[in-house]
């Protein structure tokens, strides 16, 4: 408020001497000055003892603050009188800063203008004749203003009431005072004088006396001198940079900013007229390499020159900017930069090649040990132990060339882009093989093919001939040897299933496993009744064939073997009399069973040796801890193959599932598999690591889609219906959604996403039913059923389809509803055939279709989704959708398949705006998780039913209506 005092800070002149020593210098005065109304400059002030008034015994104690303690503190012992203060060394620059911060800093008087901070400015050093025989070298401010020596120097302009840094050129502030201090010289000692400054302070413009000639160097261009330096400091490297220019005949050292620089020659002194745009820029470019100017010189033979050090901040930092440097010589040089590099410099930098060495190639065993190496000029560096640092880092931050560490100075430079992958393989193999000592992989036969990955990655592959055969036949199966089927086989193969059956052969040639895993339609067990009739030709069917499927099965596979391979012998190992036919079991090549049945009978099963176990419909087994999927393992056969055209229906975890049978170990085990491929393809959308997966499993699973190999089958179109639905049964989805949505929130809230399954699934199953036909929803009896808009669009459609004598089967996967169809058929007369998991004359309802009794079929997705051949049927019509894409196309492919002559209409029926709506786009993030495993990967999977799709599945029917 006015009246007020407070600490107040002026800078003024004061001067010492008389005549010839007579000097000025600046000094700070602390002045308890009054605060005055608005516009009105604050009084004059008086002069104050700061350190008395600071520590609380002056007379204006009650004024100073915390600041102007710390001011104090700094300030004591700069007393030149005693409310004065001389600005000279480090304590009072730190004071300065502080002032200047608090805004009461002020020049002459405490009602001048604050001072503010300016652009640093450079230093000028003039001789001036003080009389006929003696000259004083003066510093000066280039612009303008008093010289300050504090340390470090600053300036003071009282002009622009400003205080800024002070580019002394290599002086200090202790220097600058004594500079100031010095007594006027005789010429001949100011040339001495003059000769001493520029010899040592090359950057700094000190003129020489007038006495002293001096060429001039200017309108050049300068050509950079780029030394790399280094040594070994008390066993420590040590490296940097130094930076000259060569101006024509005369060399100095790089300046930044300098315009002029003097330099004594042994012919004399030299003013070289700089180019500074042409020396920034050679500055930038070593800045753009990771290097900085360094404080000091390491060299003290150099201690004027510019020296660069490595701005990394950690050794590994360092280390790249250092190879960055060197490979950049060649560059450096081209555009005119001399480069020299010292004898001394302690970095060496290599290249390697990347090393496998196999050690085992016995045709006794199934295994190999395989180790790593760096190879430099004959010398092998085991990599296990020098990238072993680098599996952690965070690749984003590597630059585009890492240098690995060898030894003691030594480093191996490898392209970022070689690297990572490479790595990513050794971290899977070492986290799924076991090693044994030094590093080595004990690796299996199955892992044959990862030999052609590290081929690719640029690993030179030594020794182990054999395995190197095998996986080169394992990537190319063109190079498989044709198999003619046996005369015994009824059935002429297609191109593509004698390729599989050759695959079928190879596999057992060289005692692996697969999945043949065509796409529905495609005869993949044709395909296996060939294999099975080859090898009893051939004598090799020494013991039984055992085929397990889904129930509704049998009788096809019954009915496929006595077709087309009449000379297998069969048993079917179902219903209560299979007790007596075990028997007959190991005399038969052929025996059917089911996975129901299979922890039933796993003690008579385990009690027999087997050619093969066959799994169909193998997915089956797609929970690894099931019983019949523990049950399947246990069994002793000499081959295992899996049939199935959906291997991965919602999760990779199944396909491991169908590996673990198959060939246990050969994807890790489940933690395993889990940390190596599912988490990073399945949430982190690793497209390498899909990759990855892809391509080990190539070998292994034979898959074939009826696009690429069954060209000549007809057309399949798709046709999304979407029926709107209003009134009561619009009235009630809306109910039944609000009540579903609350309680789902509820359990989530209460126990989380992942605890909360069966209330998610059930909350969807209502909605699912009310968009099917309310009807399905438990509701009491006396209220009056709202209509159902999808079934009236089914019974307007049949009645298209029947007019033009199209053949149809209806899929759904709730049998209630099929229930409801077929009274709505029956009350309008229309014949049709049913199927479902209670059906017990299946091949009479499959029958009365195929030989057109009836041209409608209605079949449950559980039930009649796999093993029906139905091309007599040309339209589909899957009544709702269901989770799983796969599920529905094999049940689009009992009509959409080998034999099939007709273009064949698929419908879905969707109720639109609703969760089946939604439904579609889960299907589409199910296919493309599969496809980018069965393919190439497109990384754009993700969780496959997570918190932000459940809120979308949830949605009014109103949300999207506009």
């Amino acid at each position: 408020e006015e009246g007020d005092e407070y600490i107040a800070y002026v800078l003024d002149i004061a001067a010492t001497g008389r005549g010839e020593r007579a000097r000025e210098w600046v000094r700070l005065e602390p002045r308890a000055v009054k605060r005055r109304g608005q516009g009105r400059k604050p009084t004059r002030g008086r002069a104050i003892d700061l350190e008395s008034s600071a520590f609380g015994y002056g007379t204006t104690s009650r004024v100073a603050t915390p600041l102007d303690r710390e001011i104090a503190t700094l300030l004591s012992g700069l007393h030149v009188y005693h409310a004065g203060y001389a600005i000279r060394g480090r304590a009072a620059y730190h004071a300065l800063q502080l002032i200047l911060d608090s805004g009461r800093a002020h020049w002459a008087d405490a009602g001048s203008p604050p001072l503010a901070r300016g652009p640093a400015r450079r230093l000028r050093l003039q001789w001036e004749a003080r009389s006929p025989t003696l000259l004083a070298l003066d510093a000066e401010v280039e612009d303008g203003g008093y010289v300050l020596p504090c340390e470090p120097p600053l300036y003071l302009d009282p002009a622009t009431h400003s205080v800024g840094e002070l580019d002394g050129g290599g002086l200090s502030g202790a220097q600058l005072a004594l500079l100031d201090s010095a007594p006027p010289l005789p010429a001949a000692e100011a040339m001495k004088v003059s000769a001493a400054l520029l010899s040592r302070y090359r950057g700094l413009p000190v003129p020489p006396p007038a006495a002293v000639d001096i060429r001039e160097n200017h309108g050049r261009t300068p050509q950079p001198i780029l030394g790399i330096r280094g040594d070994l400091d008390a066993g420590q490297p040590r490296a940097w940079l130094t930076l000259d220019f060569r101006y024509g005949a005369d060399v100095l050292p790089a300046a930044p900013g300098a315009a002029v620089s003097t330099l004594e020659t042994p012919t004399g002194f030299v003013r070289v007229t700089r180019d500074r745009a042409a020396e920034e820029r050679a500055h930038q470019r070593l800045r753009a390499l990771g290097f900085e100017r360094a404080p000091l010189a390491p060299d003290p033979q150099r201690a004027e020159a510019a020296t660069y050090a490595a701005s990394g901040e950690d050794e590994f930092s360092a280390v790249t900017q250092w190879a960055a440097v060197l490979r950049e010589r060649a560059a450096l040089e081209a555009e005119g930069w001399e480069v020299t590099l010292a004898p001394g410099f302690p970095l060496r930098f290599a290249t390697a090649d990347w090393v496998a060495d196999i050690d085992g190639d016995d045709e006794r065993t199934d295994w190999f040990d395989l180790s790593f190496a760096f190879e430099i000029d004959g010398e092998r560096i085991p990599l296990v132990e020098v990238l072993a640092p680098l599996l952690g880092v965070d690749w984003s931050r590597l630059p585009e060339v890492v240098c690995v560490p060898i030894g003691a100075q030594r480093y191996v430079e490898v392209a970022r882009s070689r690297l990572q992958p490479l790595l990513d393989l050794l971290r899977e193999l070492f986290d799924r093989l076991p090693a044994g000592d030094g590093g080595r992989l004990r690796v299996s036969r199955l892992d044959a093919p990862l030999l052609d990955e590290l081929a690719a990655r640029g690993v030179q592959i030594k020794g182990g001939q054999r395995w190197r055969e095998l996986a080169e036949r394992l990537r190319d199966f063109t190079t498989l040897a044709p198999v003619t089927p046996d005369p015994a086989l009824r059935a002429e193969l297609r191109p593509y299933q004698l390729k599989g059956l050759a695959w079928l052969q190879f596999l057992r040639e060289y005692g692996f496993h697969g999945i043949l895993a065509d796409d529905m339609g495609l005869g993949k067990t044709l395909q296996a009744l060939a294999h099975f009739v080859t090898e009893k030709a051939a004598g090799r069917l020494t013991a039984p064939v055992l085929v397990v499927a889904p129930t509704s099965l049998m009788g096809n596979w019954r009915r496929e073997a006595a077709r087309f391979a009449p000379t297998l012998s069969v048993q079917v190992l179902h219903g209560p009399e299979r007790h007596e036919r075990y028997g007959l079991a190991e005399t038969t090549d052929l025996l059917l069973t089911t996975y129901p049945l299979l922890p039933r009978d796993a003690e008579r099963l385990r009690e027999l040796e087997f050619h093969s176990v066959v799994l169909d419909e193998a997915q089956h087994i797609k929970n690894p801890r099931a019983k019949a999927a523990l049950v399947v393992r246990t069994l002793d056969a000499r081959h295992r193959l899996c049939l199935t055209g959906t291997p991965l229906e919602n999760n990779l975890g199944e396909l491991w599932a169908l590996f673990d049978f198959l060939m246990p170990g050969f994807l890790g085990d489940a933690d395993s598999f889990r940390r190596v491929y599912r988490t990073p393809i399945e949430v982190h959308h690793h497209p390498e690591r899909q990759a990855a997966l892809a391509r080990r499993i190539a070998p292994f699973m034979l898959r074939r889609s009826k696009q690429a190999v069954a060209t000549e089958l007809p057309p399949k179109t798709e046709i999304v219906e979407r029926i709107g639905i209003e009134g009561t049964q619009a009235e009630l989805y809306e109910s039944v959604r609000v009540t579903v949505d609350r309680r789902v929130r509820e359990a989530i809230a209460s126990q989380g996403l992942a605890r909360s399954h069966i209330t998610v699934l059930d909350a969807l199953l209502k909605l699912r039913q009310v968009c099917c036909d309310p009807r399905l929803l438990p509701v009491d009896s006396s209220t009056r059923p709202a209509p159902s808009a999808k079934l009236e669009r089914l019974l307007e459609l049949l009645e298209e389809l029947r007019a033009e004598s199209r053949r149809v089967l209806v899929f759904s996967q709730f049998t209630s509803m099929l229930s409801l169809i077929e009274e709505a058929l029956d009350a309008r007369g229309i014949t049709y055939a049913k199927l479902t998991g209670k059906t017990k004359k299946r091949d009479e309802a499959i029958d009365s279709f195929r030989q057109g009794a009836v041209d409608v079929f209605l079949i449950s997705l559980k039930a009649g989704g796999v093993g029906l051949n139905l091309p007599e049927a040309d339209t589909v019509i899957h009544y709702d959708p269901w989770w799983n894409p796969a599920v529905e196309a094999q049940a689009t492919d009992r009509a959409h398949r080998i034999g099939q002559t007709q273009p064949v209409f698929v419908y879905k029926l969707i109720i639109e705006h609703s969760v089946e709506e939604k439904m579609l786009e889960l299907q589409a993030r199910k296919r493309s998780l599969a496809q980018g495993v069965y393919a190439a990967p497109d990384g754009e999977d993700g969780p496959l039913l997570d918190a932000t799709l459940l809120a979308r599945l949830l949605e009014p029917i109103s949300a999207d209506a506009d």
